[in-house]
């Protein structure tokens, strides 16, 4: 049987492993089993760019949530 999975794709602000690129974009996959990152990590001079590379994928934005860690900029699935 194969496992159903959802990608997960998270936009950052200058996170901690990449201080000197303005933004990434992480690609996870969440399975009943539990999320799991991926080795998928790109990084962006313009969001706005990115963002519509996502939309092209077909994919929704969801905004960022409380709680969220502070580099996150929002999260599309």
């Amino acid at each position: 049987m194969t496992e159903t999975a959802l990608e997960v794709f998270t936009i950052y602000r200058r996170p901690l492993d990449f201080p000197d690129v303005p933004f990434v974009v992480r690609r996870f996959v969440i399975t009943p089993a539990g999320v799991r990152s991926t080795d998928d990590v790109f990084g962006l001079t313009d969001l706005d760019a990115g963002r519509a590379g996502l939309a092209e994928l077909g994919l929704v934005c969801v905004p960022r949530q409380e709680g969220d860690e502070p580099q996150i900029v929002e999260t599309w699935l």
